[in-house]
Parts: structure tokens; C-alpha cells; sequence
């Protein structure tokens, strides 16, 4: 699977009185703000333990920052999601439009124009205001950047690795008021990359290079030939590109006739193609092996702190209900604000009926790889659905024979977020009351793997990067079905998910990731398990 970082508990932010604008911060006036507070959590922990610093940021070097502001009526704002996904719930599927959700939690203009003027008098040219009134991007020179948040950006370089990265010395700060209402500044470092697991080639199963075949995964988890996604859209947050040559050779082959998908570039895109191909080019292979007649749109932004934010929220922007995920990095390196932030996006398109899958890592209980036990983000995040992986067997018929957990799935405690409530009819004590991944499971084992056609060859596959497709998959499914029955998206499937009590789902009972081991029920490993499509989505829908 790909990479990510992480959060430490939302903090609550006072309300900005509705006060006259000043008409500009320009150097040499009276300021109106003479304080400045402190952006909590913005800064990397143990620099001087496992990085040697190696200099200063050159003052001219141009860097682009996003600058998340915390919702209004942040508590209102949980318990609306909380009821508009639940079930049980009158509210259940009444969700708000983007111009809803900045009426009633978003920042007000004012607000907004008081940051603007800011930044703008620090020399930064300020750049999109997206949906929702939260989120801001910049760009200026590290001088700028450093006077603006009244900071230091230093050069590094990582003890582990041997990669350059710069960072900012303190967290950054801003005149009170305004600081008030910022919960992160992106882009003030760039040592984390999201990263994602490499391809395994294995003796041939099915499918040409070897791997699942598209009729295989279908019959595996009792996918309908009636149902195809026609009509229904699906994302993919990736931070590199793909070749459509690929694409099509893998479409041809299995006779899908899925539309070619479309590519949207966020803040520039993810450059020239990478080692990450592969991973993006398996996402939409998945998605056209299971809901082949579903429009993919493909997400690409920069692999970087501000790149991450902006595309999560791109995808928010454009509405499009179902996403998958299979890039993170594990929660332990991750800051706090950027956890913050990345979460408020979440939380925003769970208001807004948008589902997000996210693959929960590919080295089992141990993510962060340093003998602890830790999870991935964000699959830990409590508005997204954490997909761990399994190995599947099915018959000569493609019929579901038996699963067993897959030892590299990623599952665990979150060491950020407390359990949501619609997790603790499963809490478990080892959990120590917080947020249990993952929920769900599905086919990620590398041998066999699935069978994709990628940089001009056939191989096949592993990793949870093939397990949260699968379930992105189901989600525009489900919501073929809802639409046709004249009811709601899926949305943010947790509550639904978990008031099912394991109805529609294969219940996996063996293997383990480390240091936990699958059981009857929910557990560690494997979540509720993988999905039979058709039993679950007539639970679902009632």
C-alpha cells in the first residue's frame, strides 16, 4: 500500500468576535494584533534525536502552504455526521450541499478576509479559498513564510534514510485572533511522503502474470452481474500518474469496456511518472475489475503535507461520493495539527454524504516498522473506513471458499483518536478505549495477488492497495442499488457497517498481523471481515 501522517485530538477553538477588518498589516504600521499565539502541535517531534541538521533554507526558495481553520460548531458538526450516518437515525441520509456546509460550519467571510489580509501584508501571494471556507493556500519565499509565522526553516537530513528534508525549528505562531481560528499550516516541512507497498510477481494463479482475475474477485464476494456502477462516480487520491496504454491493455484483455478515467491535478499534479505508477494503475484496474462501468476520476497532487490536504479536499470539492485510498503513513509520523486537519476534510465530506476507504497499511501491527505496535493513517481516522487485508480462496466456479487474515494487514489501536461510538459494541480491552482498526477487510495477500497490467507488463499484485479499491468498489455498487430504490449514498459507511453486526460479511476466524490474531466477530485483524456483496447490500438497504 502507499503512505501517510497523523492527530492527536481535535482541539476546540474559540469563536472570533465579528470585528472591523484592518486595512493592512504592512511593516512599519501600528499592528492592531501585538501578540501572537502558538499553532499547537505544528511541529515535528525528535528532530535532534534521528536527524543531523544541516543548515538553513535559502530565504529565496518559493513554498506552498494550505492553512486549515478549524469548523464553527465543531461538537454541532459531530453530531450532525453522527446522525446523518446512522441507520437507526430519521436523519440518516439528509445530507448537507457545499453550500450548506459553509453556512453552517464553515469560516465566515470575515473571518477569511482577516486571514487574507494578513498573509497578504507578509508578502505571500494568497491563493485558493476552497469549498467549505476552511482551507486556504499560499505560496511565498522561505523569508516570507518564516516572517509570516514567525518561525525558522532549517535543513535536515534523516539519520535512517539519508533523505534531505527541510522543517520548521518551532510551531508556527500568529497574531492571537487569527491564530484562534488556524488549526495547521501545511507545507512548513517536507520530511514525511506518503508511501505505498511495492508489486509482487508470483507464479501464475488466473490471470495473466498471475494473480486474481476481475471474474474471480466478482464471484469471490458475490458480486451481481446486474450491477456494474453504471452511473456512479469513484476517486482515487494518488500522488502519482499512470500510463492509459496500461489501462487499456488490462480493460481489453478481460473484455470491460469501462470508460477511460479522468484525471484531475491538484496544485500541479505529482510530476513526472514515478515508482508509484504501479499503485495508482492497480487502483483503477481494481475499480474496473469490479465496478467496471463506474467514471474514475483520478486525484493526483504532491506528495507533500499542503499537496495531501489540498487533494483530500479536491475531492471533497468535486463531490464525488465514494473514494479510495491507498496511500498513508502511520500515525506515529505524523504531526498532531496535520492529523487535525486532514480529519476536518474527512469530516466535511462525511456531512456531505462523500464515503472514503483507506487501506490500513501493509506491515501488519507494527505500521511505523520500529517493533511497536502502531496503526495507519488514515484508516484510523474516524470518518474513514480502514480496510485491512485477507488472502481468498475461491472454487473452479469463482465462488467464495474460504479466507484466512493476512499477515501483513495493518490493524490495531489508534494512539490519536478515542473510539467513536459507533465502535464500542466491539470495544475490545486491548484497545484501551481507542479507535479500533481496521473495519473491514478484503483480498490483499501478494500470492496470489491480483492480476494487473502495469508499465507494459503483466504481473501480479498484493497489499492493502488492492483491498480498499475492492471496497470502493462495493461502495458505488451499493449505491447503483440505493439509486434505483430511490434512497441515500452509502456515505460514511462506519455506523451502517457496524449496525449490520456482521450480517453481509465473510467472518474470518484465522491468521494474524503480528500481535493480533483474527477471531469470531470483529477483531484486530480483519475488522467485520470482506464483504458478500449482495447480502450485504440487502441489509444495507433495508
Amino acid at each position: 500500500m502507499k503512505s501517510r501522517l497523523k492527530l492527536a485530538g481535535l482541539v476546540a477553538v474559540p469563536a472570533l468576535l465579528a470585528a472591523a477588518v484592518p486595512t493592512a498589516y504592512a511593516a512599519g504600521t501600528p499592528q492592531p494584533h501585538s501578540t501572537r499565539a502558538a499553532i499547537t502541535g505544528d511541529v515535528l517531534k525528535g528532530l535532534n534525536q534521528n536527524a543531523t541538521h544541516t543548515g538553513t533554507v535559502a530565504a529565496g526558495k518559493r513554498i506552498s502552504v494550505a492553512i486549515s481553520l478549524a469548523p464553527r460548531n465543531d461538537k454541532a458538526l459531530d453530531t450532525f455526521v453522527a446522525k446523518v450516518s446512522n441507520p437507526r437515525s430519521s436523519s440518516y441520509g439528509h445530507y448537507l450541499t457545499k453550500h450548506q456546509f459553509a453556512a453552517r460550519f464553515g469560516r465566515t467571510d470575515a473571518e477569511i478576509k482577516q486571514l487574507k489580509d494578513y498573509l497578504r501584508a507578509q508578502g505571500l501571494t494568497v491563493g485558493t479559498v476552497h469549498s467549505g471556507n476552511l482551507l486556504v493556500d499560499a505560496s511565498g519565499t522561505a523569508a516570507q513564510l518564516q516572517k509570516a509565522f514567525g518561525t525558522k526553516l532549517s535543513t535536515w537530513k534523516d539519520a535512517k534514510s539519508g533523505r534531505s528534508f527541510y522543517a520548521n525549528d518551532t510551531a508556527p505562531t500568529l497574531p492571537t485572533a487569527i491564530a484562534s481560528l488556524v488549526s495547521d499550516v501545511a507545507g512548513l516541512n517536507n520530511r514525511t511522503q506518503l508511501h505505498h507497498q511495492a508489486p509482487s510477481t508470483v507464479t501464475p494463479h488466473n490471470g495473466p502474470g498471475g494473480g486474481y482475475t476481475p471474474a474471480q474477485l466478482k464471484g469471490g464476494y458475490n458480486v451481481s452481474g446486474t450491477y456494474t456502477g453504471s452511473g456512479q462516480k469513484i476517486a482515487l487520491l494518488e500522488f502519482d500518474g499512470f500510463a492509459q496504454s496500461n489501462i487499456t491493455k488490462y480493460d481489453t484483455n478481460y473484455s470491460l469496456g469501462s470508460p477511460t478515467p479522468t484525471v484531475s491535478k491538484v496544485d500541479g499534479g505529482s510530476g513526472a511518472l514515478g515508482d508509484g505508477q504501479v499503485e495508482v494503475e492497480l487502483d483503477i484496474e481494481v475499480l474496473h475489475a469490479i465496478a467496471p462501468k463506474a467514471n474514475v476520476t483520478v486525484f493526483e497532487g504532491p506528495n507533500s503535507d499542503a499537496g495531501e490536504v489540498d487533494t483530500y479536499q479536491a475531492i471533497v470539492d468535486s463531490g464525488i461520493p465514494t473514494t479510495s485510498i491507498s496511500w498513508g503513513a502511520s500515525e506515529s509520523q505524523r504531526t498532531t495539527s496535520n492529523i487535525n486537519a486532514v480529519d476536518a476534510v474527512f469530516k466535511a465530506g462525511a456531512a456531505e454524504g462523500l464515503g472514503f476507504y483507506a487501506a490500513s497499511g501493509d506491515n501488519g501491527s507494527d505500521d511505523a516498522g520500529d517493533g511497536t505496535t502502531t496503526v495507519d493513517y488514515p484508516a484510523s481516522d474516524p470518518y474513514v473506513t480502514g480496510v485491512g487485508g485477507t488472502k481468498l480462496t475461491v472454487t473452479s466456479a469463482n465462488a467464495w471458499s474460504k479466507e484466512v487474515a493476512w499477515s501483513g494487514g495493518g490493524g490495531g489501536k489508534s494512539s490519536v483518536f478515542k473510539i467513536p461510538s459507533w465502535q464500542t459494541a466491539v470495544q475490545k480491552s486491548a484497545g484501551g478505549g481507542y479507535r479500533q482498526v481496521p473495519d473491514v477487510s478484503a483480498h490483499a495477500n501478494p500470492s496470489p495477488g491480483v492480476s494487473i497490467y502495469s508499465q507494459g507488463s503483466w504481473s501480479s499484485v498484493g497489499g492493502t492497495s488492492a483491498a480498499a479499491p475492492e471496497w470502493a468498489a462495493f461502495g458505488a455498487l451499493y449505491n447503483q442499488q440505493a439509486a434505483a430504490a430511490g434512497k441515500a449514498n452509502l456515505g460514511f459507511a462506519n455506523p451502517a457497517l457496524y449496525t449490520a453486526n456482521g450480517t453481509g460479511f465473510h467472518d474470518i476466524t484465522s491468521g494474524s498481523n503480528g500481535d493480533y490474531s483474527a477471531a469470531t466477530g470483529w477483531d484486530f485483524t480483519t475488522g467485520w471481515g470482506s464483504y458478500n456483496a449482495a447480502t450485504l447490500s440487502s441489509k444495507l438497504l433495508g
